[in-house]
């Protein structure tokens, strides 16, 4: 660990990955949402469609793009160790409002958490469903990309 106390810094605060080689085996879950938030004449059309676009089912190809997502988070966030996910699951919510709740929850049995498979799955299952509403409105907001909880490892986090 650095000097500063951040993991991610060797003694000489350069970049390295965190050895997790003698951590014990544990059951891990991590659990994040985000939030899309659509124009009201967007989500009116998007309810009224069955949740439909011109590029096709707009949240089964959320939670498709967010399950792969979270399997290749080590190939998008550097130090991230490549992990062989025991579950994934993404559930998304149409709320009243134009709010979409999108909620990915990851697990495994390993050394290291989850934390960033299950950030990594509701955000890009969130830039999914902006890209298929994009022709529909441009004033669609991404918001609230948050960790809700994880257990399993040293310190459990529950908001």
């Amino acid at each position: 660990m650095s000097r500063s106390g951040l993991t991610h810094l060797d003694s000489r605060n350069r970049p390295t990955m965190v050895d997790v080689g003698t951590k014990e085996v544990t059951h891990r879950i991590a659990v994040a949402e985000a939030h899309v938030r659509l124009p009201r004449p967007v989500a009116l059309a998007l309810r009224k469609s069955g949740h439909r676009t011109k590029k096709g089912p707009v949240f089964d190809t959320a939670i498709v793009a967010g399950v792969m997502a979270a399997k290749r988070t080590h190939e998008l966030i550097p130090f991230c160790h490549p992990l062989g996910l025991d579950n994934c699951t993404i559930e998304i919510e149409d709320k009243r409002g134009g709010d979409i709740v999108i909620r990915c929850e990851v697990s495994i049995h390993h050394r290291t958490g989850v934390e960033m498979e299950a950030l990594t799955g509701a955000s890009v299952a969130a830039l999914t469903i902006y890209d298929m509403c994009k022709a529909l409105s441009h004033d669609i907001e991404i918001t609230g990309v948050r960790l809700l909880e994880k257990s399993g490892g040293k310190r459990d986090f529950k908001r």
